[in-house]
């Protein structure tokens, strides 16, 4: 636990009880909270490093937008998405039944807007999962390493279907996780996933916010992660008349994501990450959706 604020008794608390509720809900993993005022933070278990699932989309996006920056990409180009290069997987292009023409700039927007992983596969072919971690290494991130487009997921994932049933497959894979075994599906073991870490994370969107990024590939990504469509999660707690929420979500058999800001009217601003696995072997967990949401506002609630 890291806990760099002026009350360390009292964040000690806030993290226990938000451990609590997560653990209540069958779910463990990594949260973060940080205030980008002050710098003070809430951290349990930032550093540990998670399958990413949809949240790769967003440091996918920002190395998009940073390469159109600087005129390696053109936004406008259209890329054709037909029976071949669709995706499995999600809504959005997956489920289109004709050919489409799709310009970069609206790829990048369906894949954080929507989550799309035909568009962020597409993206991938114009901008490597390496080249993506490159750029995150050249503007001093750290703890997120991309290492395969989405499909490669869901491909994993039907061809074990093909053999078994999913629900045996989404127990094997929960079993795996609690056990510290290989998972049935590679691009779930760390040293093959596309992963990343809660403190990875929150320095991104720390950067997207505070002006390390420039402002031509940080203000685009804000207004995308503000239209994510996807609040169940995170989103009804930090959603509300007077705040804004920007986010980007993640979802994949047993992992469930969110990593985001919140705006208040007050002026303060704070970055939230959650990274978890589900002990559930089950696909609909409303309880572990609302913990996530709760835990995260608990640590939230103590740097205000």
């Amino acid at each position: 636990m890291s806990i760099p604020m002026q009350d360390s008794r009292a964040g000690a608390r806030a993290l226990r009880r938000a451990g609590h509720v997560l653990e209540t809900a069958g779910l463990s993993g990594s949260l973060l909270v940080r205030h980008l005022g002050t710098g003070h933070e809430l951290a349990l278990d930032a550093d540990r490093p998670f399958p990413l699932a949809s949240v790769a989309k967003l440091p996918l996006a920002a190395a998009a937008l940073d390469a159109a920056h600087r005129g390696e990409l053109d936004l406008s180009t259209p890329v054709r998405i037909d029976v071949a290069n669709r995706s499995l997987g999600g809504p959005g292009l997956a489920r289109f039944t004709h050919p489409a023409a799709i310009a970069v700039g609206d790829l990048i927007r369906l894949a954080i807007e929507l989550s799309d992983n035909t568009a962020a596969d597409a993206l991938f072919r114009l901008v490597s999962p390496g080249n993506v971690t490159r750029w995150l290494q050249a503007i001093g991130t750290s703890g997120i390493v991309l290492r395969h487009p989405i499909g490669e997921l869901y491909a994993s994932l039907a061809t074990q279907t093909r053999s078994l049933d999913a629900a045996t497959v989404h127990s094997l894979v929960v079993a795996a996780s609690i056990q510290g075994h290989p998972s049935p599906l590679p691009q779930l073991d760390i040293e093959r996933a596309n992963a990343g870490t809660a403190r990875g994370l929150a320095d991104l969107l720390q950067m997207l916010w505070n002006g390390s990024i420039d402002d031509a590939v940080a203000a685009p990504l804000r207004d995308m992660l503000a239209a994510n469509v996807f609040r169940q999660r995170l989103a009804p707690d930090f959603s509300a008349d007077t705040s804004a929420w920007y986010s980007k979500t993640g979802s994949f058999v047993h992992l469930r994501h969110e990593a985001g800001v919140v705006e208040h009217g007050s002026g303060e601003t704070l970055v939230v990450v959650a990274l978890t696995r589900s002990s559930v072997p089950a696909v609909i967990q409303p309880s572990a959706e609302q913990a996530m949401g709760h835990a995260a506002r608990i640590l939230h609630d103590e740097l205000v």
